[in-house]
């Protein structure tokens, strides 16, 4: 049977027949609410372009792009990679270490990656590569190898830096770092590394996320790619499209793929410094007690999140800087800090004595502030700073003698006050006051409780002498404290 071709007729056509025909027989009933919505119908094709055959697809359901529509803004496809690895591979390096054996591990035996830092040979990794090496040998992308030594190490990070030996002046091909902060989800990365042994293998993706906590530790930090990571990379370099590094790369999701993971080469420019001239992690201590706040600003400025101090330990860095309650903190160094972990990651990554520059907002005002960072107190002395039976001005953490409490450092029970904590260059710590010690007199005033102290203390007013009766074992002395 010839097969019949039908012609149909155009949205246009048969909106404009169902017009004329619901005309044609309005007068025998046609329902009045057709043709109403017939000619509204009608008068929009007639103000609208053909629409079966425009850009905007049948009905203007969906856009597309003439030939002439601009292109997204700022957006160049990226055509070949080759020009940016070749520029940079030269100071990717294969680490390769000896450990002791291991009866899982079989011959003790390990690779990892690593970059040039400096042309003298410093060379950055993890820490995970070198913790356990008993030798370490570094091989360059030119065949050259050179035994290496482990600098510096910090387990928290996962950062190490190494020093090559037998390296001649300048010798070395130094990689350029970037700034991590200006990161952007979707931009392009390429990690390079020895993934199985494989050298300088390449792999290229995009950031998929920033600030990725993984629950390792306080110093979370972590940048998110696609760019395949497998074991062998680790302690490669991530690098951006101007040939910087932005990241370390340190771990792999073994669940699922496509996941890997890098320690921000921001984080890694504050810790060099304390790896390098203290061999470890040396925290610094602000001395300030932060608290959240999502309020608007009250200066007239944008709204936003920023950080409001609380409370500012006695003789602590921020004091001497005299940073105060109520002062807002924008920034660390020039770069602006949004939540309290942010800005103790800052401060704990760079050493003891470091001056670091604070940016406040005061009274509406911005003003910037040196802070001499000290080294950070023992977890015992903060928790014990953070207690009831604090006494800042003396430099003394004090609890009350309760049965409890007695029974265990073989007192009466409320014959006076437990020493538990003194504070590191503080008065009472000057004359040889201890932790165990039991304070019975204050001002030759018998004392019984943390309450009884403080009451003292404010009688005999701010900033004069205290004199104590201590008790230490079976000898008992006087010891005066000048706050």
């Amino acid at each position: 049977m010839p097969r019949m071709m039908v012609s149909l007729p155009s949205p246009r056509s048969l909106l404009l027949a169902l017009v004329l025909a619901s005309s044609a027989s309005a007068a025998s009933g046609v329902d009045s609410w057709l043709q109403a919505r017939a000619r509204e119908h009608a008068a929009w094709f007639a103000s609208s372009p053909e629409r079966g055959s425009a850009p905007g697809g049948p009905l203007g359901l969906w856009r597309e792009r003439t030939a002439g529509d601009p292109a997204i803004p700022d957006f160049v496809p990226p055509t070949s990679l080759a020009p940016l690895i070749r520029a940079v591979e030269a100071g990717v390096v294969n680490i390769t270490t000896a450990n002791a054996p291991d009866r899982f591990k079989g011959s003790g035996r390990s690779t990892g990656s690593g970059f040039v830092l400096t042309p003298d040979g410093l060379v950055v990794t993890n820490n995970h590569v070198v913790a356990q090496a008993r030798q370490i040998v570094v091989r360059l992308a030119d065949g050259r190898e050179f035994p290496a030594e482990v600098v510096g190490r910090d387990a928290s990070t996962d950062v190490a830096l190494l020093r090559l030996r037998n390296v001649g002046v300048g010798d070395l091909p130094a990689v350029y770092l970037g700034d991590s902060d200006r990161l952007e989800v979707g931009d392009w990365v390429v990690a390079i590394g020895n993934p199985f042994g494989l050298d300088h293998s390449v792999a290229h993706g995009m950031i998929s996320a920033k600030e990725r906590v993984l629950g390792v530790g306080v110093f979370d930090d972590f940048i998110q790619t696609d760019a395949l990571i497998n074991p062998g990379n680790s302690g490669g370099p991530l690098f951006n499209m101007r040939g910087e590094v932005v990241g370390v790369n340190t771990a792999i999701m073994s669940q699922g793929q496509g996941i890997g993971f890098a320690v921000p080469i921001n984080m890694v420019k504050d810790l060099l410094p304390n790896l390098r001239e203290n061999g470890r992690l040396e925290r610094g201590w602000l001395g300030v007690e932060i608290a959240n706040n999502a309020l608007g600003r009250d200066d007239g400025r944008d709204e936003g999140r920023y950080l409001v101090v609380k409370d500012v330990y006695r003789r602590s860095p921020a004091a001497t800087a005299g940073i105060r309650p109520g002062d807002r903190v924008l920034a660390v160094n020039g770069r602006a800090i949004g939540s309290y972990l942010q800005l103790l990651r800052k401060v704990a990554l760079l050493a003891p004595g470091t001056e670091t520059k604070l940016t406040l907002l005061r009274d509406g005002e911005t003003r910037d502030v040196l802070v001499k960072l000290s080294a950070r107190p023992a977890p015992e002395t903060m928790q014990a700073l953070a207690s009831p039976g604090n006494l800042e001005e003396l430099g003394l953490v004090l609890t009350d003698l309760t049965a409890d409490v007695a029974s265990q450092v073989g007192y009466a029970p409320y014959a006076g006050v437990l020493v538990t904590g003194v504070v590191p260059n503080s008065p009472a710590a000057r004359v040889g006051l201890v932790a165990g010690d039991l304070i019975t007199e204050l001002n030759r005033r018998k004392v019984k409780d943390v309450a009884t102290v403080r009451t003292t203390l404010e009688k005999g007013g701010a900033g004069a002498n205290v004199l104590v009766r201590v008790q230490r074992g079976d000898v008992q002395q006087y010891l005066a404290l000048s706050p």
